[in-house]
């Protein structure tokens, strides 16, 4: 990692805190879950998707989108038995990148879910934030494919549109007609939560009363894997593709990459109750920061995961002695794992020995910029049904990793709130606070 150096005090001791200036905190609006859907390795559902976390399955396996024998990384989170074809029609599925399909199916799960109907709701007043770190790399890839072998004209006219990444969005929007604000966050691993937590902030102010959001991404493909593989940043335990990803662990040797979205619906909490749905729990915090160091490499002293999740606490209004569970970015590399448990430690003082902390990575791979949202609905599952899944493959401790990572088999317990870590390439960091929802 690069030397670089900080003026004195420069960012860990500022006077000022993020979260202050966010506004009078009596005059925001409370902000509720009321609709969760995904599409990832262990599942295409919540339900088995959450089956897939509490029973400690794997859901990696060698690669079979295309043949990965000239990869020095051979496995990968892929989505299995994906058919998208009885919510999207199959004409507009051959226009969307996949990217887009599994948000669009990730958001018909969340939104039936929240019951959202034009008759309870003004469609003027519901937006879509939903994200992705890389976009369209499958058409990107193919595209360029066609224009080598056969010239520009050769380019598809859907090309662009199927390819950027806020297309997602979009087409979540085309398909219910929500008209409110429509847009899409891209910061890498964080963006799911970016996208959370920027809808938390508008529904708070009031410039929509509903919004359908998360992450979701699509690039298991040659580009893919081959830009990741370039950087020594992918496992090439190849060999045993369900012990490769093994956060905190001493022989954890790089991150597995997945696919796949999470989507939920957050609303405020008059308009759910006006709409008599039930509610699935309450975001109360949200926390946002930078490293400002390296464009992959965290910062070695945990600064910005360390103000992401000190705001998060100060943005809930809690203790933090009152968190019970913290969903952790744990990537299984070497560097963010040691770094983020120094960052917990730094910010939960003696509570951290009492924290249960839990990699769902080890089971779903790095679904990259879904992995946040789809962490955001394992720690609302977490909370809700008093069930903390495992980090599996957790053997032995690596250096610095020491504190209580819920190891090989989920752990009933009853938590009262939840925090999820998600950290980006570029120094982007977003953490969540999730409690139940209280009259």
């Amino acid at each position: 990692m690069p030397a670089v150096k900080r003026p004195q005090g420069a960012i860990l001791h500022s006077k000022h805190t993020y979260g202050q200036s966010v506004g009078n905190k009596a005059m925001k609006r409370r902000v509720v879950v009321t609709g969760m859907g995904v599409v990832t390795p262990l599942g295409n559902s919540v339900s088995s998707f959450w089956d897939g976390l509490i029973n400690g399955r794997s859901g990696i396996t060698r690669i079979t989108h295309f043949d990965p024998s000239l990869f020095t990384s051979q496995i990968a989170g892929e989505v299995k038995g994906f058919q998208p074809d009885a919510i999207i029609d199959p004409k507009e599925s051959k226009r969307m990148e996949l990217f887009t399909q599994y948000a669009v199916v990730a958001a018909y799960e969340a939104i039936t879910e929240a019951q959202l109907k034009p008759e309870t709701c003004d469609y003027q007043r519901i937006g879509v934030i939903v994200g992705s770190g890389i976009g369209g790399m499958y058409v990107f890839q193919n595209q360029h494919s066609r224009l080598l072998e056969g010239g520009p004209r050769r380019i598809s006219p859907f090309f662009v549109p199927m390819m950027i990444s806020d297309m997602a969005s979009g087409q979540i929007s085309i398909k219910y007609r929500f008209t409110g604000p429509n847009f899409s966050t891209t910061s890498a691993c964080a963006t799911g939560v970016h996208a959370i937590g920027t809808a938390y902030r508008l529904i708070q102010f009031g410039d929509a009363d509903a919004i359908i959001c998360g992450g979701t991404e699509g690039a298991i493909c040659e580009m893919g894997v081959g830009g990741f593989c370039a950087m020594k940043a992918l496992s090439t335990r190849n060999d045993a593709p369900e012990k490769a990803s093994r956060p905190f662990d001493k022989d954890r040797d790089g991150f597995v990459i997945g696919e796949g979205a999470g989507v939920v619906v957050l609303e405020a909490l008059e308009h759910a109750l006006r709409r008599n749905v039930p509610i699935i729990a309450e975001l109360i915090g949200i926390g946002f920061s930078a490293d400002a160091y390296h464009i992959t490499a965290p910062d070695p002293e945990g600064s910005g995961a360390r103000r992401a999740m000190a705001a998060a606490i100060l943005d809930a209004g809690i203790p933090k002695e009152e968190v019970d569970y913290l969903n952790a970015h744990g990537t299984s590399t070497e560097y963010n794992d040691r770094i983020e448990s120094l960052a917990i430690r730094h910010v939960f003082n003696q509570h951290a020995d009492h924290l249960a902390i839990s990699s769902t990575k080890s089971m779903t791979g790095h679904l990259l910029g879904a992995a946040g949202a789809i962490e955001f609905i394992a720690s609302i599952l977490a909370l809700t049904r008093g069930i903390i899944p495992p980090t599996i493959n957790f053997e032995i401790p690596g250096e610095g990793c020491d504190l209580d990572y819920v190891p090989k088999q989920a752990r009933r317990a009853a938590i009262r709130y939840a925090l999820n870590n998600s950290f980006g390439f570029g120094g982007h960091n977003a953490c969540t606070m999730v409690g139940h929802y209280k009259n």
